[in-house]
């Protein structure tokens, strides 16, 4: 995988993408987002690809929409709105679309300021951890006067619930780490130097659990909050329905039965 505005790092069945415009905070262009969607169609194609990790260069994970982008003029004839909201459709909302959909579990690693988008980027994993110096802030709508976008009010709202969503969004006030993890805005945050290293242990997990399962917890939990019980019973029993059938359910069964640890493949 070669990419302009992000690197990528394979180290066996896991993969770090790193966003790579440090001089930018990582801000996001308009080839930096075409790259986040050409690394996620190479993804959905490693078939042996087991678990990402999502970070950012230097001392920001991203500062959201890069403004000076030279690619983002509206078009002729077009209002600013229109322009904002093409913006929206064409790039960013696919990205988001994309990257919370992966074949395989993700891990974000929020290593400074994410702010505006860069937000909702830090929130399109399973599972986002922070260094301690980090901070969350969405600017939208006190600063520009517009609304969060790329999923922010969706990932705020299932994350921290509508009162807080509300707050975080309407105030802009930069959250911490440690606040963010204390809302349950995020799953932990850990000292700077430590980041990298949790990270790494977190997705190595991952990469070694069975794949079918985890992504199972994923639509099932992401659905929860729109389903009454009865209904996501049925989901989860029609979860299990398809996983009772997968290779790595009977290698969990039988590595119970041995006393032994499971090897998982994914299937």
């Amino acid at each position: 995988m070669q990419f302009e505005n992000i690197t990528c790092e394979r180290a066996g069945s896991l993969l770090t993408v790193t966003l790579n415009r440090p001089a930018k905070l990582n801000s996001l262009s308009l080839g930096l987002l075409r790259d986040l969607l050409g690394c996620a169609a190479a993804i959905r194609q490693d078939r042996e690809l087991r678990a990402v990790i999502l970070t950012g260069a230097g001392r920001g994970f991203c500062a959201g929409a890069d403004l000076t982008d030279p690619e983002s003029p509206p078009a002729a004839g077009q209002t600013l709105g229109q322009h904002v909201a093409t913006r929206l459709r064409t790039y960013y909302n696919p990205v988001a679309l994309e990257w919370s959909d992966l074949p395989v579990p993700v891990v974000v690693a929020v290593n400074g300021l994410a702010a505006g988008a860069g937000v909702s980027l830090a929130l399109v994993g399973d599972i986002t951890l922070a260094a301690r110096s980090a901070t969350f802030s969405v600017l939208f709508a006190p600063k520009l006067g517009l609304a969060p976008d790329m999923g922010a009010t969706h990932f705020l709202a299932n994350r921290v619930g509508t009162a807080r969503a509300r707050a975080i969004a309407m105030t802009g006030e930069p959250v911490t780490a440690e606040q963010a993890e204390r809302i349950g805005l995020i799953a932990g945050c850990v000292d700077d130097g430590q980041l990298a290293q949790r990270a790494l242990a977190v997705a190595s997990a991952l990469a070694a659990a069975p794949t079918q399962a985890l992504l199972a917890v994923r639509r099932l939990v992401n659905d929860a909050g729109v389903h009454d019980l009865a209904s996501q019973l049925e989901r989860e029993a029609a979860a299990q329905h398809v996983l009772g059938d997968t290779r790595d359910f009977l290698e969990g069964l039988a590595a119970f039965r041995e006393k032994r640890a499971a090897q998982f493949r994914g299937h």
